[in-house]
């Protein structure tokens, strides 16, 4: 699904050079559920951007589905990301007016899909998170498990084969952050790839496979059947 070779990623803060990925390889197979981690400027953000076709590699290969993602234009990265890949974010990033249905029909719009199968698929995918009761409430009538349930919902209506969250849980408390990544286990046993970057190792815990990333290389992997495994 997923093979990135020698990763660099560099930015340029006025005559200063930042290395960001400094020859990064990570494979992620078809269907696993794992956590990204690292610490703060470890780099897994940039991952997170050249993962989801938010960004592109400074230079190295990176094989998405076995196409070569690397140097996208905008425009490709943008149908990558609308036919492949389903975003959920600490913040929700609902709109503040807008009932949790055409919150999730609206990906659907740019996908090309007709009025009458954008609103039965966004049905559809707010039943799928426990939503069906909750379609024309607006986001400040929901709680925030109920708004990041319809962020998830958005996420999978266009039937992605990729969920990628970015620290899904850490607006949530204990309990509300349980049940979400219980939909993550559920998307996950459904056949989706799952990818959660989380600083919470109890987050990362309920994943298949935990990929430690410092200083802008991957340097362990680590699961709950075999221990760790230096990269």
């Amino acid at each position: 699904m997923i093979r990135m070779r020698n990763i660099t990623k560099t930015f340029h803060m006025g005559e200063t050079e930042v290395h960001a990925l400094r020859g990064l390889d990570l494979d992620i197979g078809d269907g696993e559920f794992v956590a990204i981690m690292g610490p703060s400027g470890s780099g897994k953000s940039t991952l997170m951007n050249i993962l989801g076709c938010l960004d592109i590699p400074t230079s190295g290969e990176y094989l998405l589905g076995g196409e070569d993602v690397s140097s996208l234009t905008d425009d490709e990265q943008a149908r990558i990301r609308n036919r492949r890949i389903g975003f959920v974010f600490q913040q929700f990033n609902l709109l503040p007016r807008t009932p949790a249905l055409k919150q999730v029909a609206l990906p659907l719009m740019y996908a090309g899909y007709d009025r009458t199968d954008r609103m039965d698929r966004a049905a559809e995918a707010l039943k799928r998170v426990g939503l069906g009761d909750r379609m024309h409430h607006k986001p400040d009538e929901l709680s925030g498990g109920q708004q990041q349930r319809v962020a998830i919902a958005r996420a999978i209506a266009t039937a992605p084969t990729i969920i990628l969250a970015d620290e899904p849980t850490g607006a949530l408390d204990t309990v509300t952050g349980d049940e979400i990544l219980d939909i993550f286990q559920e998307l996950h046993a459904q056949g989706n790839t799952v990818i959660v970057i989380t600083h919470d190792p109890d987050v990362a815990a309920r994943t298949n496979r935990t990929i430690w990333i410092r200083d802008g290389l991957v340097v362990e992997h680590r699961s709950p059947d075999n221990g760790s495994m230096s990269s």
